[in-house]
């Protein structure tokens, strides 16, 4: 470490100060692949109906890092082994976990290059970086990567339990105002354990685990898949595939330069992994690294004044507000009753009826709390036995928690109830 660096902090309104401990990390920040966090919003389009949604990647991946200092400084309290470097490599790969996300977070993931995650992008980004900084990532990209031996600074990333969960939820609950987020992400943290290279919770922490699970499975249905939101980011995802379906016909559609070369580009996963331009001027990743929320924004304005009526009806509802009308089902709506709408929309809107379909649609959403794929969480007793945490609580069923619940939604314009 730089002996001359002068640890830097930020003022969080969540936690207070965070302190930035390694000089390597503070310089990973000031990077401009970095930065460009603070032009993406943490939650899409959420602010539409929680207005106070408006805080940044770039937030939320301060806030991982300060949960990963201070769970790091507990499990050494508790005897487990984490070299200086190891510290320093899982606080950089908490750091840029989220990275590779584009514009407008999850809601356009898939919609700018098809067939990659934004976890992927991530480690394009740290391989990037990790040369621009002379190979001091590795560490970092092997525990990411979940290569390294020991297991559970993987787990601190990327788990059931991770810093990256921890943060979301409470930083989430924080701008959104809905308090049934609210986690005590200290005291869990306080309670964390090493036991046989896997992450485990000492049993006086079981409480604030089990409002963990049932957090993250409230603020799922009440803040990440509520209704409306689902309308906002559906809309923004029909806007946008609208634009790239009349640019790859060869009609000039207005965009900002990084922006442009995804709507005129069919990219995939395998013209990114089969590149070795990618980060050369003009190549996918280096047009990728310009893009942020304003990139869409700024274009979407210039397309609601536009000649194709489509992409200017989509391009308006987005800029305004007029999101569409969304009715839930356990069940897939009937082909009949969505036909009926769509043949009402081709005369409402004057429109053709294979546009018919960026107006009216049925998706659907799905979620659980518990992730069954995950190494279970296990509860440490005094006596050193362990025990998964489905068996020791009184108030959590991790068959239900870990039962993935799926919706339909059927989105139309607001304007056809009024047709009835």
């Amino acid at each position: 470490m730089d002996l001359k660096y002068k640890r830097k902090i930020i003022n969080d309104p969540v936690y207070g100060f965070i302190d930035i401990p390694y000089a390597l990390v503070f310089e990973i920040i000031e990077h401009p692949y970095f930065q460009r966090l603070t032009r993406i919003k943490q939650l899409g389009l959420t602010h539409m109906v929680y207005p106070g949604a408006q805080h940044t990647r770039f937030q939320h991946s301060m806030g991982a890092l300060h949960l990963m200092t201070s769970c790091i400084s507990t499990l050494r309290e508790k005897g487990i082994n984490i070299s200086q470097n190891e510290a320093e490599a899982v606080s950089i790969a908490i750091l840029l976990h989220d990275i590779g996300h584009g514009p407008f977070s999850h809601a356009l993931e898939q919609s700018l290059i098809e067939g990659i995650s934004h976890e992927d992008l991530s480690g394009l980004f740290m391989e990037e970086l990790n040369e621009e900084f002379s190979g001091k990532l590795e560490l970092a990209i092997r525990i990411f990567n979940n290569q390294y031996d020991k297991k559970f600074l993987h787990q601190l990333v990327s788990g059931q339990l991770d810093m990256d969960r921890l943060d979301y939820l409470r930083r989430d609950s924080f701008f959104t105002g809905v308090s049934e987020g609210t986690i005590g992400s200290d005291r869990i943290i306080k309670m964390m354990n090493v036991v046989d290279d896997n992450l485990v919770i000492d049993v006086k922490g079981i409480y604030s685990l089990e409002k963990f699970l049932i957090a993250r499975r409230l603020m799922y249905w009440q803040v990440y898949l509520h209704k409306t939101v689902q309308s906002a980011e559906f809309l923004l995802v029909k806007t946008l595939r609208r634009a790239i379906e009349l640019a790859q016909k060869g009609v000039e559609v207005y965009g900002t330069p990084a922006l442009k070369f995804f709507l005129y580009q069919n990219i995939n996963q395998s013209s990114v992994f089969s590149k070795k331009t990618i980060w050369k001027t003009g190549g996918i990743m280096n047009n990728f690294a310009l893009l942020d929320d304003s990139d869409i924004i700024s274009s979407a304005k210039v397309w609601a004044e536009g000649k194709d009526k489509v992409l200017s009806l989509l391009s308006r509802r987005l800029i305004n507000r007029e999101l569409f009308k969304v009715e839930l089902s356990d069940m897939p709506f009937p082909e009949k009753d969505i036909q009926q709408i769509k043949d009402w929309v081709v005369n409402e809107y004057n429109v053709e009826k294979e546009h018919a379909q960026y107006f009216v649609f049925s998706e659907m959403i799905s979620n659980y709390a518990f992730d069954p794929t995950d190494h279970n969480v296990q509860v440490l007793n005094k006596d050193g036995s362990l025990h998964d945490i489905g068996k020791v609580s009184d108030i959590l069923n991790t068959r239900v928690l870990s039962k993935k619940v799926r919706k339909y939604c059927l989105c139309y314009p607001k304007k056809y109830n009024h047709s009835l």
